[in-house]
């Protein structure tokens, strides 16, 4: 019960960064870039601060080059994508590319994947797939592709787990290696007009669902595993139209209520134990 709701929490922080981001980035509130790196900054300042506190410099240990890579691809493409990108839609990309990298990291490292797991990723996908067929409101081909590569950035960050030492301690110092490639992006962008609440927005999403939230998906990661980690992302999207239509007014339509609910379905039935058969 604790696991289920760790998970619960962390899923809620992702999709969390969805809404935050497009209502700082696609409002007009705060360039793409400068959400980017002021989330960077944000994040590993606290988790920085936080990490010191509990052990000293010991989280100097677990700077990883994929991990930073990795967080900082999912970081850059997540806010370019959310210029032009709704909420949900944006979410859905996201954790549908996340499912296929990290199913696709199981299968190399021939994790056992049960067959109710595979029925469970395939319904969920597919009622993923439902949200964006031509009808329900397509999303352009650019941000897309930007949101496809964000997704393949986090999922190989979420497959690395705990490499580099504890999930603190690994998370904060992702954290601070991915700065100077913030920066570095947001140089090159060029610095835009933002707003404070462009910039309260992205601090919030640095610092807490971000930050925080990663150090708490890698404390749980162990205990998932690639394959569960990846059904219970599933549920990020529907959290975010969810969102994004409460607080954005995002539209929602009995099509888009009807495949969250085959998303939550699929994801119940593979993550449930096989006795639950019985």
């Amino acid at each position: 019960m604790r696991l289920i709701l760790t998970t619960t929490l962390v899923m809620t922080a992702f999709a969390a960064n969805s809404v935050l981001n497009r209502a700082a980035v696609g409002g007009g509130q705060i360039g793409s870039m400068d959400f980017a790196a002021l989330r960077l900054v944000s994040g590993a300042a606290v988790l920085a601060l936080l990490a010191t506190w509990r052990s000293g410099t010991a989280w100097l240990a677990g700077f990883r080059a994929v991990n930073i890579g990795a967080l900082a691809t999912y970081v850059i493409g997540f806010s370019l994508a959310y210029v032009a990108l709704p909420a949900g839609a944006g979410a859905l990309i996201l954790f549908a590319t996340v499912q296929v990298t990290m199913f696709g990291g199981a299968v190399l490292t021939r994790d056992a994947i049960p067959a109710r797991r595979w029925i469970g990723a395939v319904a969920a996908l597919a009622g993923l797939a439902w949200m964006l067929l031509p009808g329900s409101g397509g999303v352009a081909a650019g941000p897309g592709v930007l949101m496809v590569i964000a997704g393949i950035g986090w999922g190989v960050y979420s497959l690395r787990g705990g490499a580099g030492g504890g999930p603190l301690h690994t998370t904060t110092a992702s954290f601070v290696g991915a700065v100077p490639i913030g920066l570095a992006a947001w140089l090159l962008a060029g610095p835009a007009p933002f707003t404070g609440t462009g910039a309260a927005l992205a601090i919030v999403s640095g610092a807490v669902t971000s930050g925080l939230g990663y150090a708490l998906w890698y404390a749980v990661l162990p205990a998932l595993g690639a394959t569960r980690a990846a059904l219970s992302q599933l549920t990020v999207p529907v959290i975010a139209v969810l969102g994004g239509a409460a607080l954005l007014a995002e539209p929602v339509s009995l099509r888009l209520v009807l495949s969250c609910a085959i998303v939550i379905g699929g994801v119940a039935f593979g993550l449930a134990p096989s006795r639950a058969r019985a």
